[in-house]
């Protein structure tokens, strides 16, 4: 009985050494915390801010209104000249579509003057030609001698001193009744033949000058009325540009919660200062250092367990980078700095899921605990406590 308990003595023993080098020969962390990414809010332009009550730690959605910034100095030098340029334009266009209301009713009267002079000139050639038929049927007949001078034009006997011959006074009355018909003819077609004046009378010539002041008249009406839309489209860019100076509103683009406030409502803020730093909640992770030949042993996506101090909570995550030491550089956007210790070790970053969905745990920045990333002989213990 005596050797029995020595034996159970030293078995027990035995057991304990072994669980404790083993809890301490296992691959953990000297130190683990829970971080996030920091989002940094800077004024877009310079003005006076307005921002509602937003207490340290308090939550913010993505998309939700931030603060607000005035410019009530915001330059409107261009957008006052544009719409002076455009009231300009508005005022041409008004003069342009006068000037061809008015030509085109110049137009139609002269068109009148037109019409009502070929039908009148038509009407003239038709009863000249009537009665130089009816003088060339006197000739014909065989009309007396002393009645001949009367149906000759003059200059039609030639020289002052030329005979009054009956043929040579039928041969003008077949000439005259010949010209006339050819010019009805043309006058009837719009054209005018006869000396003294052009192919057209000076109401068709003022037609054709009038038609060609009008295609320029429309070609700058459509000119200054392209100008006016060109004018009019800057304007409201300029207007658009004028607004985002003179007033932002800026949104959240995170889930997350308020870190701190650099500056507060009824500050007046110049263009690119900081503002507010937002803690990015879907971006959280663990942060952790562990000794030289535990980090030489790990590699990327290796699995790990994160343990909450103070508390049974025991989580499963994974390494997502391993930066070694002297890591301080890739904490300049985090919200936990390291450690003086820290940076003296080997830096691990662990992606956790369940810090990030587990609404109980998620966005518990700062919190401590230890990661572990091989199996201990308690394990199998813990879990039936888990």
């Amino acid at each position: 009985m005596k050797y029995w308990r020595i034996i159970f003595g030293l078995v027990v023993f035995l057991l304990v050494v072994w669980i404790v080098v083993g809890e301490q020969l296992a691959g953990a962390s000297a130190d683990a915390v829970v971080n996030a990414e920091i989002t940094t809010i800077r004024a877009p332009i310079a003005g006076r801010i307005s921002m509602p009550d937003q207490a340290i730690g308090s939550a913010v959605d993505e998309r939700e209104t931030l603060f607000s910034i005035v410019d009530d100095r915001a330059d409107g030098v261009r957008f006052d000249d544009l719409t002076m340029e455009l009231g300009y334009a508005e005022q041409r266009i008004i003069k342009a579509r006068a000037v061809l209301e008015a030509l085109k009713n110049h137009r139609a009267t002269l068109d009148e003057r037109l019409q009502s002079y070929n039908t009148r000139r038509i009407a003239e050639l038709e009863e000249r030609l009537k009665h130089a038929k009816a003088r060339l049927e006197l000739l014909s007949g065989g009309t007396e001698y002393d009645s001949m001078a009367s149906t000759l034009d003059r200059g039609q006997s030639g020289n002052p001193g030329d005979p009054l011959l009956p043929s040579i006074a039928l041969e003008y009355a077949r000439e005259r009744v010949a010209t006339l018909e050819i010019e009805l003819a043309a006058a009837r077609d719009g054209v005018y033949l006869g000396d003294g004046y052009n192919d057209a009378p000076f109401s068709g010539q003022r037609l054709s000058d009038i038609d060609l002041r009008i295609r320029e008249a429309e070609a700058e009406l459509a000119e200054v009325i392209a100008r006016r839309d060109d004018l009019d489209n800057r304007l409201g860019d300029e207007g658009l540009r004028l607004n985002r100076l003179a007033r932002m509103t800026l949104r959240s683009q995170v889930n997350g919660s308020v870190w701190e406030h650099l500056a507060f409502d009824g500050e007046y803020v110049q263009r690119g200062q900081d503002v507010l730093r937002l803690i990015d909640c879907d971006s959280t992770m663990v942060t952790l250092s562990v000794t030289e030949p535990v980090f030489n042993g790990l590699s990327k996506g290796d699995k790990a367990t994160f343990r909450l101090s103070g508390t049974d909570i025991v989580l499963d995550g994974s390494v997502i980078r391993l930066a070694g030491a002297g890591a301080e550089g890739i904490y300049t956007n985090l919200a936990v700095a390291p450690s003086e210790k820290h940076l003296e070790r080997y830096d691990v970053t662990l992606l956790v899921p369940q810090l990030r969905s587990d609404p109980d745990l998620r966005c518990r920045i700062g919190r401590t605990g230890r990661a572990f990333f091989s199996s201990r002989p308690l394990d199998s213990l813990r879990s039936l406590f888990d």
